[in-house]
């Protein structure tokens, strides 16, 4: 039997901090849950921004983040949301949106560095805003910091002794998730970065034509068609947080460490897996 393990990277292959800032009311928003946030409204969608965190804290905090964004010929790409739109019309409110200034993301970055500036190794500090389609305009800065849970790495090891290819299919920037892959010992042609819901699900579809059984391990609701999409969906709770009942719905297991996905396809080795276990 072969089989593949698909990986999401932030809440589930790291932990994971993230702040936000409330542009309207001026306020941070620490713990934040990104995709959480953007599927509260339909017309929200999640976008990451290609930058260097320190380009970013070097600029004028005055600065309109669209002219800075301009300036620097910083690209980006769709993370997630609840819509369908492509990337000109993102980028035609991305570019020209007149309201969110460059020190809104600065706060962010600045809180998180301040918060993860210990931890080692980081692996993943990411950037982005949150869209609204309907009155285009930034609503949201947010920034994410990562560092690998304890056994990750040992975890994607036991897998690749037991002949189980592994795969990482997020919503993170490409090269950030590269330098994840490096460290955990994931191929950089078995990584795709700036994944949305469709796209994971579609790597998902794609995989189980060369393997007999796909496996999908999320913690969040852009997880949820990938899960359903799988042969067998894991949820992970090891990143704390709430998630909507239809994650739970869609798994076959949900785990609280890492490292219980070895004893998950041990048993699927053996045997056919079973229904919902709470581990």
């Amino acid at each position: 039997m072969t089989i593949a393990v698909v990986f999401d990277s932030a809440g589930t292959l790291l932990r994971t901090y993230r702040v936000a800032k409330d542009i309207p009311a001026g306020k941070l928003i620490e713990e934040v849950e990104s995709t959480t946030l953007t599927f509260d409204d339909p017309d929200r969608i999640l976008v990451l921004l290609h930058a260097h965190s320190e380009d970013v804290i070097k600029a004028d905090k005055n600065e309109l983040l669209s002219a800075f964004l301009i300036k620097n010929m910083i690209d980006f790409g769709i993370s997630c949301g609840r819509r369908v739109i492509t990337q000109d019309e993102i980028a035609d409110i991305l570019y020209h949106e007149q309201y969110a200034i460059v020190g809104d993301l600065q706060e962010t970055i600045r809180r998180v560095w301040n918060r993860c500036s210990h931890i080692k190794p980081i692996m993943a500090i990411n950037s982005g805003v949150i869209l609204n389609v309907r009155n285009r305009r930034i609503e949201y800065t947010i920034t994410a910091g990562g560092s690998p849970f304890p056994g990750a790495k040992e975890t994607i090891t036991r897998l690749h002794q037991m002949g189980i290819a592994t795969f990482i299919a997020s919503g993170d920037r490409g090269s950030k998730l590269e330098r994840m892959g490096d460290y955990l010992g994931i191929p950089h042609d078995r990584i795709f970065g700036v994944a949305t819901p469709t796209m994971k699900a579609e790597i998902v579809r794609r995989l189980k034509e060369g393997y007999d059984t796909v496996v999908m391990v999320g913690d969040g609701i852009n997880d949820l068609r990938a899960m359903r999409e799988a042969d067998i969906a894991i949820l992970s709770e090891q990143q704390r947080g709430e998630r909507i009942e239809a994650l739970e719905c869609a798994s076959n297991y949900i785990i609280h460490h890492l490292d219980e996905v070895i004893s998950i396809i041990e048993g699927v080795l053996r045997a056919d897996p079973g229904m919902t276990v709470h581990i």
